[in-house]
C-alpha cells in the first residue's frame, strides 16, 4: 500500500496541471487526507472522482490518518495548492508513513517554489527555501540582511514567500534593505493567465509600486 503525495493546481484546472498517469492514480483512490475538504472535493470532482463515494479526512482532525494504509488501501495526500509538505501541511503524516514502513510516492505536478526558481535565472545549484519573513519591520529588515549575507557568502539563492496582501510591504523592505546589485525575482500568479515573472537588480526594483503584487500569490527569489 502507498501514500501518494498529490500536487494540486496553482491556477487553472486539474486536467491542465496534471499529467494523465497522475490523474489515473488519483481516480483509483478511495481515501484522501487533505488540507482543506472543500477545495479537495472541488479538485476531485474536476477529475470525475465520485466525491460522495470516497473518504476525505482533514489533516489534524483525524486521530488515525494512516488507518487506510493499515487496512491495505492506498491513501492520497492533498494540499490546497501546489505540492504537499512543501510550504504546506503533510510532512508529519509522511514521516509517520515512513516510520511504519509504508511506501511514499511523490507524483508529478506544480510547485510554485520550483517554478519560480526555474524562471528566475538565479543560482539553481544551491538554494534554500526560507518560508515567511518576520512581520515586524525591524526584525524583517534584520532577516533580509542575514539572508542577503548568507546568499553572498554561500553563493546560495534564497527563496521566501509572504501573505499576498503584504507583498507590497515586503518588496519595499527588500528594496530598502538590500544592496543595489543584489538580484531579486518576483514570480506572481504562477500558471495563471495573469502570471508575471520579473527578475532584476534591487537597484532596478527601487521605485516600483508594490501595489501591483497585492493579493497575488507570489514567490520571492533573491541572490546577492
Amino acid at each position: 500500500m502507498k501514500l501518494y503525495c498529490i500536487p494540486t493546481p496553482l491556477g487553472g484546472t486539474p486536467r491542465e496541471a496534471l499529467p494523465g498517469p497522475v490523474i489515473t492514480i488519483v481516480r483509483s483512490l478511495g481515501d484522501f487526507i487533505v488540507e482543506n475538504a472543500k477545495s479537495a472535493r472541488a479538485f476531485l470532482g474536476a477529475l470525475d472522482v465520485p466525491v460522495r463515494e470516497v473518504s476525505i479526512k482533514v489533516i489534524g482532525e483525524e486521530r488515525d490518518p494512516l488507518a487506510p494504509l493499515r487496512e491495505k488501501r492506498s491513501l492520497g495526500l492533498l494540499s490546497e495548492a501546489g505540492s504537499p509538505a512543501i510550504a504546506d501541511p503533510g510532512a508529519e503524516l509522511i514521516e509517520a508513513a515512513h516510520r511504519e514502513g509504508f511506501r511514499v510516492v511523490p507524483l508529478v505536478g506544480p510547485s510554485s517554489i520550483v517554478l519560480a526558481l526555474m524562471a528566475s535565472g538565479l543560482e539553481g545549484q544551491r538554494f534554500a527555501f526560507c518560508g515567511y519573513l518576520p512581520r515586524e519591520a525591524s526584525e524583517r529588515a534584520k532577516r533580509i540582511h542575514e539572508l542577503e549575507q548568507r546568499s553572498k557568502r554561500e553563493n546560495e539563492t534564497q527563496i521566501f514567500i509572504e501573505t499576498p496582501y503584504r507583498n507590497g510591504a515586503l518588496l519595499a523592505a527588500l528594496a530598502a534593505s538590500c544592496v543595489p546589485s543584489t538580484r531579486l525575482c518576483v514570480a506572481a500568479d504562477l500558471t495563471l493567465p495573469t502570471e508575471s515573472i520579473v527578475s532584476k537588480s534591487i537597484g532596478e526594483w527601487r521605485g516600483t509600486d508594490g501595489a501591483i503584487y497585492t493579493r497575488r500569490p507570489a514567490i520571492f527569489v533573491l541572490q546577492a
